[in-house]
Order: C-alpha cells, then structure tokens, then sequence
C-alpha cells in the first residue's frame, strides 16, 4: 500500500525542514509540496525538492506547477481536479502525474488522458471537503478504471488504510494522518 504524504503548512516548517522530512520518510513512499498560501513557493520548493531527495522516497512531487517541477527536478507533480488540461503538457515533460479526482467522470477523464495515478476524495470525513465517498464509491471506482488509486480524506488511522486498501485503493494520502504520527512519535 502506497503510504503517500500530503504537506501543509501545519505538518511542514522550513525552520525545521531537514527534521521534517525526515520525519515523512519514515512513513511515507511519496511526498507533495503543497502550500497554497505561500508567496515563496518556488524557492521553498527548491529547498524542499533537494531535502525530500536525500531520502527514500520512491517519488518527490509539487503540487500544481508541472513547469516548476520539471525546472527543479522533481519526479512529478500533483494536478488539482481544475489542471486536467495539463496532464499531457506534464507527460510530456516526462514528469510522474497525480490528479486530484472527487466523481466518476473525473477519475475517468484524468486516466484517458494519462495520468499516472489519481487521489480519490474525499473517502471519509474531512474538514471543509464535503460529504465522504465512501468505501463502496472507491470499490466501484477501482473497477472502473485501470490507473492506481490513492485514497484521500478522513484517513487518520490504520483501519482507514486497511478498509481502503480492501476496497480497491492501491494506497492513501494524508495530511493529518502524517502529522498525528508526527506528534505521537514525540509524545
């Protein structure tokens, strides 16, 4: 099961970026930069990109700017549900593609146009995304579709991994799910 990281501000701090990183690289195969408030997003991105890849990760992302990402280095990027016209542009920059998917038809068009894996959310509750998918919504998607399925939302314990994994779910993403661990490994 691909244990993918989601950053945020909350759960990644570039006074402490080294730590933090290393601390993802514990749990997580994959990792995003995502920070939607910053106005350093590019220089952070490049410090990000170099820590994230002293370590294991099996791919380092950026979230939304596949041109960054290929000027950076990065194995790939992470494309909102809003960038499916990008997908190919980002192919064909030879970048890893993850799109953010929420109904049938989106999970649909973002493997017919290329895309490498897709998240599908929100799965379980999750604060200001909407009512949850449920499990049997990432059942009938993963039977659908060919491209790997990562599932988002809500996912805070290893039961939530396991049910989704039962359902389909070639993996999980997580902002919170990573930062409770965080925070209970120094406990």
């Amino acid at each position: 099961m691909i244990a993918y990281a989601i950053t945020d501000p909350s759960t990644l701090n570039f006074n402490s970026l080294i730590n933090d990183i290393q601390h993802f690289a514990q749990k997580a195969d994959m990792i995003v930069y995502r920070d939607k408030s910053t106005r350093n997003y590019a220089q952070n991105a490049k410090l990000f990109i170099r820590e994230a890849k002293k370590n294991a990760f099996s791919k380092v992302l950026l979230h939304r700017e596949y041109r960054l990402a290929y000027e950076l280095g990065a194995d790939g990027v992470h494309l909102t549900s809003t960038q499916f016209n990008e997908i190919e542009s980002a192919k064909s920059l030879g970048l890893f593609v993850v799109v953010s998917t929420h109904t049938e038809e989106e999970a649909l068009s973002a493997t017919q146009k290329g895309a490498d894996m897709i998240t599908l959310s929100p799965i379980f509750a999750t604060p200001n995304k909407g009512n949850p998918k449920g499990l049997d919504f990432l059942l009938k998607i993963s039977k659908l579709i060919s491209c790997p399925i990562i599932a988002l939302g809500g996912i805070l314990t290893q039961n939530h991994i396991d049910a989704c994994e039962e359902h389909g779910a070639k993996g999980f993403a997580s902002i919170r799910y990573f930062h409770l661990v965080k925070h209970q490994a120094h406990s």
